[in-house]
């Protein structure tokens, strides 16, 4: 039996502790807003296409994507690999709405992330908070699902920030890119997801990923000391 203060300090025992009904609500719950966030930022940048397509919406359906919302976190799962991530489907956008074409476009592609790193930052709050109030056990069951929420905010975030089409970092790239450049780079567009499956059967994506997520949960919980 692991103490809290263990648990908050090798945060990925928390995967080893949290039941998966409770894990995927929280997956899907943070894929939502993801994809609201995307949505959202297109409006404020003068695209009102997945405002019209329904996408500002907490429901779950109109962003389910058939490979990253269903058959890559199922992989996972089969696999008994530790961890949980995948993408939503992709937010109708129309860059000639833009205000600023390029520029917009990589504000759309980087606030799904950002909205997920605000979630993290929302959820390790709350286990400060949760860690002062006299809740026995009740207070630990909260605690280890707002720590699972971090870890998965975090995963996420830095998963789609990998420059790989159809994740964010692709778009966040194109968009800052010289024109010349984004319209090469756009070329691997059809591969993105045989890259993304090669990664991830290789090893060589959590090797990515695991160490910059290790490093911002680290700075979320730099308060947390012994007598915790």
């Amino acid at each position: 039996m692991f103490t809290l203060y263990q648990i908050v300090r090798n945060p990925f025992l928390v995967f080893r502790m949290i039941s998966l009904p409770v894990a995927l609500v929280i997956f899907f719950f943070a894929l939502v807003i993801h994809e609201c966030a995307h949505a959202w930022m297109a409006s404020r940048c003068g695209d009102n296409t997945a405002r019209y397509a329904g996408r500002i919406t907490l429901n779950p359906l109109p962003h389910i994507d058939p490979i990253g919302t269903i058959i890559f976190p199922l992989l996972l799962i089969l696999s008994r690999s530790p961890f949980i991530i995948g993408w939503a489907k992709p937010v109708p956008i129309n860059p000639l709405n833009f205000n600023d074409p390029r520029v917009d476009l990589a504000r759309v592609g980087a606030s799904g992330p950002l909205s997920n790193i605000g979630l993290a930052i929302i959820s390790s709050f709350l286990v400060w908070i949760f860690t002062y109030l006299p809740m026995g056990e009740i207070k630990n069951s909260l605690i280890i699902i707002l720590l699972f929420s971090v870890l998965i905010n975090l995963l996420l975030a830095v998963f789609n920030l990998i420059p790989v089409p159809p994740l964010d970092g692709s778009q966040i790239l194109s968009g800052l890119l010289p024109t010349h450049l984004a319209i090469r780079y756009e070329t691997i567009r059809p591969y993105g997801f045989i890259i993304i499956f090669f990664l991830l059967l290789s090893g060589l994506l959590w090797t990515i990923i695991l160490p910059v997520v290790q490093l911002l949960y680290n700075i979320l919980f730099l308060w947390v000391g012994r007598g915790f």
